[in-house]
């Protein structure tokens, strides 16, 4: 497993539901923020996969669920690459309140030409900064 990156983020109104708990759709989006900018810390922003003709699209997402987090709440949400293959690699991500774990999941994530949206092989480049092998970022 490669080092785990870091995002944090508050919880706002708009995430809550009308119990004032976090709706758990909330936390793919925060998943999906801290795994975009885990990426842009190795250089490779949405921009440059799309000049390479490349797409990172998850095709598989299971979370589990055991706190909740409530209106202003300070989370941190990690990202760490668990495994890769040839087109695709799974992230572990957990969310967690002051070292409270709140949820976890597992995504895996299949690297597509951007053209025809088949999949392709993971280039060389980002497999170097992304390999549980390698201490990057």
């Amino acid at each position: 497993m490669t080092d785990t990156f870091s995002l944090p983020v508050r919880v706002y109104y708009e995430d809550t539901d009308a119990g004032g708990i976090v709706y758990h759709v909330n936390y793919l989006k925060f998943m999906e923020r801290a795994r975009t900018e885990y990426l842009r810390t190795t250089g490779y922003d949405h921009q440059k996969l799309l000049k390479e003709k490349k797409q990172l699209v998850v095709v598989d997402a299971s979370v589990q669920f055991k706190n909740i987090a409530q209106l202003d709440d300070s989370l941190n949400v990690t990202v760490a690459v668990e495994s890769m293959g040839k087109a695709r690699m799974v992230f572990l991500q957990q969310c967690f309140r002051e070292g409270l774990l709140i949820c976890e999941g597992r995504f895996v994530v299949a690297c597509l030409n951007s053209q025809s949206r088949k999949p392709t092989a993971i280039t060389e480049s980002l497999r170097n900064k992304l390999s549980p092998d390698s201490n990057s970022p």
